[in-house]
């Protein structure tokens, strides 16, 4: 029998197997990287774990002794660090699966009433549906007949509850804190009152938005361009990854409009000049798009000194308005409202749609599969081979950069359309790779926590967790790229017998069970023992080869050196 490659796989990724016959503290700013300095990657762990999760027991059932996982309250705790715990006893892959995840309550446990919904007056709400009234235009939210001609050419006719809600108090001039699920439509939200103001004073640098990804940095700057495209404005992108003199440059020029990540702003305030910034010290707006990350005050990834560092050379906050957009309204972000304010300037006008009570749309469906994590890549693997999901755009989440290199190589050597996103892709290859995947050239995106944020792809009709996050809130973010502004959208879960406590974190943060996965007439057991056990176990090792001797995905090696280099 072939012997294992030397090098270790991936966190998380069991060496090929046959199946067992048998059965903080907080910290506020006034508001409220080069290459390798965007704060977005530190949310990732890029080591290379060495640790074979192969001892796992697989079954929710199990009376084995089982080691509870913790439930980081941190936004950057994403990781998995399963390497320090103590072997479990082990399961076959074999298990029959309950149709649902019980865990029954401690004696006396009272339940607690979910929080109230913060909906605007004038607003309607249902059990079901996002708070809007169908009467309102975006006329009557005081909006210039020009930005409603151009949202009309985007395809937006009408206003959500959380547009309804912020457009005309950021007109009025207060300050915001915008609270909104998924896919509400909070970029309209901020851009149409900034851009109406900017083309009443068309001054340098108008309006500044940070945001914790490249790639949602780029989509808000696509966003802008569109509204705004029937005048002039000029709005530069400043993320990392790109070349920092060019960006110089363009911020000398005094642009309308900056969307920046905030380390590579700050390396810019750091390093490239009082020339290139003091547009900076005469903005008008600013704004913090996905305000809980950017806030989140504790642990190695934290945004928030790189984002202190960027409003040290803003001008102070009674001088200008400040926004907060967020799917996840945190007690960082609430607290900003009790800030002192100069006199006669009005309060923080804080608008929470959904935020609590439906934090997830109405629209998606919650699933769970129970799956043996020795053999969680050959239930993938068949489960998107399903009738339901063979044709479906997928995003399948990982908790590590390595996990999401190795299955973009794993899915691809099983002639899956597939492609990738993470923080160890140049800027280039990760753009490409979204693009890719909008356009519909790559059906499967394998993701980290990076793309989990802000990103808009309306035609993903399916997103997997394959491994599940350790805090709640980024579950959130996860599933909410899809089922977006009414669509219909699944999000499945794949649950180890280690996952049981995550789950019911989940459940508990959403106010919604997840459901057991079926389809008629599938059993993803049987396919697995059928027709993937041994296909996925020599792709594997070919897929772990291609990694350890630095490969690009797809690129060729010659025949015959797979099984030489496996036997030697």
């Amino acid at each position: 029998m072939p012997a294992r490659t030397k090098k270790s796989a991936p966190e998380g990724v069991a060496e090929p197997s046959s199946p067992a016959s048998g059965s903080g503290s907080e910290s506020h700013p006034d508001v409220v990287d080069s290459e390798g300095s965007d704060s977005e990657e530190g949310s990732e762990n890029d080591s290379d774990g060495s640790g074979i999760d192969e001892d796992d027991s697989d079954s929710l059932d199990s009376t084995a002794p089982r080691k509870r996982r913790r439930v980081s309250p941190g936004l950057e705790n994403d990781e998995d660090d399963d390497e320090d715990d103590e072997p479990l006893p082990k399961a076959p892959v074999s298990f029959s699966a309950p149709s649902r995840i019980k865990k029954a309550p401690a004696a006396g446990t009272v339940q607690t009433p979910k929080a109230e919904v913060n909906v605007p007056e004038g607003t309607t709400s249902g059990p079901t549906t996002t708070p809007v009234d169908l009467n309102t235009t975006f006329e009557s939210l005081q909006v210039k007949p020009w930005l409603v001609q151009s949202l009309s050419n985007m395809a937006i006719f009408r206003p959500t509850g959380i547009q309804k809600g912020c457009i005309p108090e950021i007109l009025k001039g207060r300050d915001c804190i915008g609270g909104s699920r998924t896919g509400s439509g909070k970029t309209v939200a901020f851009a149409v009152p900034i851009l109406q103001k900017w083309a009443e004073d068309p001054s340098a640098i108008y309006g500044l938005i940070l945001t914790p990804t490249r790639e949602l940095a780029l989509q808000i700057f696509e966003q802008f361009k569109a509204i705004s495209s029937p005048q002039t404005l000029k709005a530069v992108l400043i993320t990392g990854g790109a070349d920092m003199r060019a960006q110089a440059i363009d911020l000398a020029k005094r642009p309308h409009v900056v969307i920046a990540t905030p380390g590579r702003l700050a390396d810019h305030i750091r390093t490239s000049g009082e020339d290139t910034i003091c547009g900076l010290r005469r903005v008008k707006f600013l704004v913090l798009d996905e305000a809980d990350r950017l806030l989140a005050a504790n642990g190695p990834g934290s945004m928030l000194p790189d984002v202190e560092q960027c409003l040290d050379v803003l001008p102070p906050s009674s001088q200008r308005q400040t926004l907060l957009f967020t799917a996840t309204v945190t007690p960082e972000v609430r607290a900003l409202k009790e800030m002192p304010r100069r006199p006669g300037k009005p309060p923080v006008f804080v608008c929470e749609i959904d935020t609590e009570a439906m934090a997830i749309p109405p629209s998606l469906n919650q699933m769970h599969i129970q799956v043996p994590v020795t053999h969680r890549e050959h239930y993938l693997h068949v489960f998107l081979l399903t009738e339901a999901n063979k044709d479906k755009p997928t995003i399948i989440f990982c908790n590590r950069t390595d996990t999401a290199r190795y299955l973009h190589h794993l899915l691809h050597l099983l002639d899956h359309r597939v492609t990738s996103l993470h923080s160890r892709l140049p800027q280039r290859q990760r753009t490409d790779n979204l693009g890719r995947f909008r356009a519909a050239a790559s059906r499967v995106l394998v993701a980290t926590d990076v793309a989990a944020r802000g990103l808009d792809i309306p035609e993903v009709g399916l997103v997997i967790n394959y491994d599940l996050p350790r805090d709640p809130d980024v579950y959130i973010h996860r599933v909410g790229r899809t089922a977006r502004a009414g669509r219909k959208g699944d999000a499945v879960t794949f649950v180890g017998q280690r996952d049981v406590d995550l789950v019911l974190a989940i459940e508990e943060r959403v106010g919604r069970q997840m459901v057991k996965w079926e389809e008629e007439g599938v059993n993803l057991e049987t396919r697995v023992v059928r027709d993937a056990l041994k296909v996925v176990g020599e792709k594997k090792r070919e897929a772990l080869l291609d990694i350890e001797e630095d490969r690009e995905v797809g690129s060729k090696r010659k025949r015959g050196k797979v099984r030489l280099r496996a036997e030697a």
